[in-house]
């Protein structure tokens, strides 16, 4: 059974830092690219960062250079660094995981960026 489990969430000022975990099980991690989407209160989720097997990176052009995605392979885990808080970053985020046709979600963490 494929889970994806994300932690790390939480309400954080302006200008404030978190740091969401993806814990990857049931599927060969190192295959696949593996993702962190946002879904802001009344819009469409939308990619914020990936990074491939080959650990290449991409980001949203509202998060570069404030949010970092990084894999350990062997604790099949992706990370992500979100520095620079800002209000507009407020929403769910959801891990992601694709390789092929295979396409998997994670449940989700709440973060809040609010004085």
């Amino acid at each position: 059974q494929v889970q994806l489990v994300e932690s790390g969430g939480g309400l954080v000022q302006p200008g404030g830092s978190l740091r969401l975990s993806c814990a990857a099980s049931g599927i060969t991690f190192s295959l696949y690219t593996m993702g962190w989407y946002r879904q802001a209160p009344g819009k469409q989720r939308e990619l914020v960062a990936g990074i491939t097997p080959g650990d290449n990176t991409n980001y949203a052009d509202s998060v570069k250079g404030r949010f970092t995605i990084s894999r350990d392979n062997a604790k099949k885990r992706v990370d992500l660094q979100l520095n620079g808080l800002k209000p507009e970053d407020t929403g769910d985020y959801y891990c992601n995981a694709r390789w092929n046709i295979r396409n998997y979600w994670g449940q989700g963490t709440q973060a809040t960026v609010s004085s």
